[in-house]
C-alpha cells in the first residue's frame, strides 16, 4: 500500500530519494514480531514488554527495536554504505514512523496534518515529518481500501484476533474492550464505526493534498461503508424475526443465503 500511494501521489517527484526509503523500510517493518495482543493488553497485564517500554507505545517500540537488530546484522544491513550522520537521521525518522502506528496518538497525529495540509509546502521539514507519518498510518490501517473480496477475510482475521485477546483478558480478570468482545460485537458493528470516524476523515484530509486518491482509496471506503451498513441491516432484522415464532429457522436460511 506504500508503493501504492507514492506512486498514486507521485511523491517521487516530490520528496528526496531518502524519504522514499524511509517511508518503505518503515512500512516493512512496522508491525515486526507483533505478538497479537495490543499494547492495552501488554499495559494491563504488565507484561514484559510494557515494563520495558515503562507503557509507552510497548509494541512500535518492539517492532522499532526489531527491525534495527534485523539491519545491524551483516547481511541485512542495507544502510551498510550510508555515513554515519545519515544513518542515525534516517534511523530517527524510521523509529518516528512505526511509532506513529500507535493507534493511541491517531487524533495527535491527524490534527498536526490538517493545521499544515490547506498551506503545505514541500519545503519544511516539519510539514514532510508530519506527512510521512500520516502516509504510515493510512497504510498501516488501509484494509478497507481494498477490493471487498479481499480485505473482507482480512477483517475475519482481525476480529479472531481481537476474539483471542479479549478471551484471554476474560480469563485474566482484565478490563475487556467492547469492540474485541465476541459477545458484543459483529463484523458490521466492528467496521463501520471505525470507518466512518477513523478511516474516511484521515483518507479525506489526505485527499485535500492529493485529490488524485479519491477515486482509488476513498470511494472504495465509502462503498465498505455502505457495505457493512447494509449487513448491520440484515442483521438486524434477523435479530428481530428471531423473536417471532419460526425466526431461528429463518435466520438459519439468511444466514446460508448470504453466506
Amino acid at each position: 500500500m506504500m508503493y501504492g500511494m507514492i506512486h498514486l501521489c507521485n511523491l517521487q517527484d516530490k520528496l528526496s530519494r531518502t524519504d522514499m526509503c524511509i517511508l518503505m523500510t518503515a512500512a516493512v517493518c512496522h508491525d515486526l514480531d507483533h505478538p497479537g495482543y495490543n499494547n492495552t493488553y501488554q499495559i494491563n497485564a504488565r507484561t514484559e514488554l510494557a515494563v520495558r517500554y515503562n507503557d509507552i507505545s510497548p509494541l512500535e517500540n518492539h517492532h522499532s527495536a526489531v527491525a534495527f537488530q534485523i539491519l545491524s546484522m551483516p547481511e541485512c544491513n542495507i544502510f551498510a554504505n550510508i555515513e554515519p550522520e545519515s544513518f542515525k537521521q534516517i534511523r530517527q525518522a524510521i523509529i518516528t514512523l512505526i511509532l506513529a502506528t500507535d493507534m493511541a496518538k491517531h487524533g495527535e497525529i491527524l490534527d498536526s496534518f490538517r493545521q499544515t495540509v490547506d498551506n503545505f509546502d514541500f519545503t519544511k521539514e516539519e510539514h514532510v515529518k508530519c506527512l510521512k507519518m500520516v502516509l504510515i498510518k493510512c497504510c498501516d490501517i488501509s484494509n478497507e481500501v481494498r477490493p471487498t473480496e479481499v480485505a473482507e477475510p482480512w477483517v475475519d482475521c482481525l476480529l479472531e484476533e481481537y476474539f483471542m485477546q479479549s478471551d484471554r483478558e476474560k480469563s485474566e480478570g482484565l478490563p475487556v474492550a467492547p469492540f474485541m468482545d465476541r459477545d458484543k460485537v459483529t463484523k458490521p458493528t466492528a467496521q463501520i464505526g471505525f470507518i466512518k470516524f477513523v478511516l474516511i476523515p484521515m483518507f479525506e484530509t489526505v485527499m485535500k493534498l492529493f485529490p488524485q486518491i479519491e477515486e482509488i482509496m476513498v470511494q472504495p471506503l465509502r462503498d465498505s461503508r455502505d457495505h457493512y451498513e447494509e449487513l448491520k441491516h440484515i442483521d438486524d432484522a434477523m435479530s428481530e424475526v428471531a423473536g417471532t415464532k419460526g425466526g431461528h429457522s429463518l435466520c438459519s436460511w439468511l444466514n446460508s443465503s448470504i453466506a
